[in-house]
């Protein structure tokens, strides 16, 4: 009988340190095609949902292998260009604080522009993300092994985002804090019936709730990095820091800590004392099906409640009840399109991310992009429905006249890119060998990327620019502050992507292996 804890035993054998003989790699290409084998089309046969027919050993080291070991140049490469990038939002945020919103390109009839724009793109991705992850574990989607904490992981960085708008554009930051219902010496309450302020609430709420989701899958994934690098120190394996020379292997820095320690430290704090007990994994499962049933709801409801910001007002475009379920869609279309777009890449840089996201993966989610492209055009197709039997003609001359008709629509071509991203571009996907080509894929959801944003763009500046009387029409053109502001914003969220990519754990490994053939005791599949 060992003397080993049970605890630790599982522990072992769940951060892949155990002594577990790897099952042999088979190449996951098939020759002479495009198949890696997961594109079955026969009912009665379950396509694989990890490739190269993996122990866990495998998938252990290969997932934890992306947070312990260097990663590829391109990704430095990258790092270095979207921080700078970020830098630059940093800068245009502090001049825009100390000189004022006259640097954008508002004006008396265009008071909002690319600032809330930017504001609701990044609550649409970062809605999507959550609810990508929380919908599907509900429906017991396998699949969403692969996309899940990606997806999480996104959230959290668009919404980082997306907050950084509504602090900026009241022009005063410093008074920013007024929109909290907190006591105060000039006795100034919010106004409550404003869904501005909804707006607060909700966002709020959301962002913690998916903090939560998010963190509390990883604590497993944690906990098996800290288990690996305090094993890799007991061994004596550990590898300390090198100052980078010209000639030899490097300079050791003996005076700093090995990687592995930190690794311990850090990990064994964000792991919470995990050990892989039984108990632990029964309320870990428990919980994390409770904040999945919060979660859903919360979206539907926090991205109705952004759509109302439009939709309460009494503004032609705006003034319409099809607003909240097309946010809604919206939001998922555009959420599984960021997700595709960041994630194909990796399947071409980083070892054996292949093998996890497969073919068929990719070809769910173009699907799911098919479907609620096809409901945002019906959304798109509706509004004029509405504007017609309205009967009022204010509401028709902001589709007919500020949107579609290039004689009279200055903004035309702003309209016709979001009906060309969002409708036309995800049409591709009734044709089979599109939605199973990842190059098309990623060009559709780059597409759809800037369909959204046009969207966005769309409703807010087309239906405000001209005002009931033609004296008070103005346009808005955007000034080098708005653009590199939200060019910054991007920088940011794919800084924070990258730095998600290098330290934590972008599968779950549990999840991962559930769906291995090894976790199943019949052999009907």
């Amino acid at each position: 009988m060992s003397d080993m804890h049970p605890d630790q035993t599982i522990a072992l054998q769940a951060s892949g340190t155990a002594s577990v003989q790897p099952v042999p790699r088979h190449q996951p290409i098939i020759p002479g095609t495009h198949d890696d084998g997961t594109l079955v089309e026969d009912p009665g046969l379950r396509a694989p949902l990890v490739l190269g027919e993996r122990s866990f050993n495998d998938v252990t080291n290969t997932v934890c292998g992306y947070a312990e070991a260097p990663m590829p140049k391109i990704w430095l490469t990258a790092f270095t260009i979207t921080s700078s990038i970020a830098a630059i939002a940093t800068g245009m945020i502090l001049y825009l604080i100390i000189t004022g919103v006259g640097v954008w390109g508002l004006n008396n009839q265009v008071d909002w522009a690319w600032d809330i724009t930017n504001f609701v793109f990044w609550i649409g991705i970062g809605h999507a993300g959550t609810l990508i992850s929380a919908i599907l574990c509900l429906l017991k989607q396998n699949w969403r092994t692969a996309v899940n904490r990606a997806a999480e992981a996104m959230t959290i960085f668009a919404v980082i985002c997306a907050g950084i708008f509504p602090g900026i554009h009241v022009g005063r930051v410093w008074f920013a804090w007024f929109l909290a219902p907190v006591p105060n010496s000039n006795g100034i309450w919010p106004n409550f019936r404003s869904p501005l302020l909804w707006d607060v609430f909700a966002v709020s709420t959301y962002a913690t709730v998916s903090l939560l989701f998010w963190y509390m899958g990883m604590i497993p994934d944690l906990a098996t990095l800290r288990d690996r690098a305090a094993i890799r120190l007991h061994k004596g394996v550990s590898r300390g820091f090198k100052m980078p020379m010209p000639l030899g292997d490097g300079l050791a820095l003996h005076f700093m800590p090995k990687p592995d320690q930190i690794r311990v430290l850090v990990y064994g704090v964000m792991s919470l004392g995990w050990r892989f007990s039984s108990r632990h994994w029964h309320r870990y499962e428990k919980a994390y099906l409770m904040l999945a049933g919060i979660s859903t709801p919360l979206v539907l409801s926090v991205h109705s409640i952004v759509s109302f910001d439009f939709a309460t007002s009494v503004i032609p475009g705006w003034h319409t009840t099809i607003f909240p379920p097309y946010f809604v869609a919206g939001a998922v279309f555009g959420g599984f399109a960021m997700v595709l777009w960041l994630m194909i890449p990796l399947r071409m840089f980083l070892p054996n991310f292949s093998d996890l996201l497969t073919l068929r993966h990719l070809e769910n989610m173009a699907k799911i992009i098919l479907l609620t492209g096809t409901m945002v055009g019906f959304a798109y197709a509706m509004e004029f429905f509405i504007a017609w039997y309205g009967a009022n003609e204010y509401e028709f001359s902001v589709f007919a006249n500020n949107r579609v008709n290039p004689a009279k629509a200055p903004y035309w071509w702003a309209y016709w890119t979001m009906i060309t991203c969002n409708v036309a571009f995800p049409q591709l996907f009734w044709f089979r060998r599109f939605r199973q080509s990842p190059l098309v894929i990623w060009i559709v959801a780059s597409a759809v990327t800037v369909g959204m944003w046009f969207e966005r763009f769309v409703i807010i500046v087309t239906s405000i620019h001209r005002a009931f009387l033609p004296g008070e029409w103005h346009m808005f053109f955007p000034t080098y502050v708005d653009i590199l502001t939200f060019v910054g914003s991007c920088g940011i969220f794919m800084t924070l992507f990258l730095l998600f990519l290098k330290f934590l754990p972008t599968f779950a490994l549990s999840e991962l292996k559930i769906v291995m053939p090894q976790s199943h005791t019949d052999d009907h599949h």
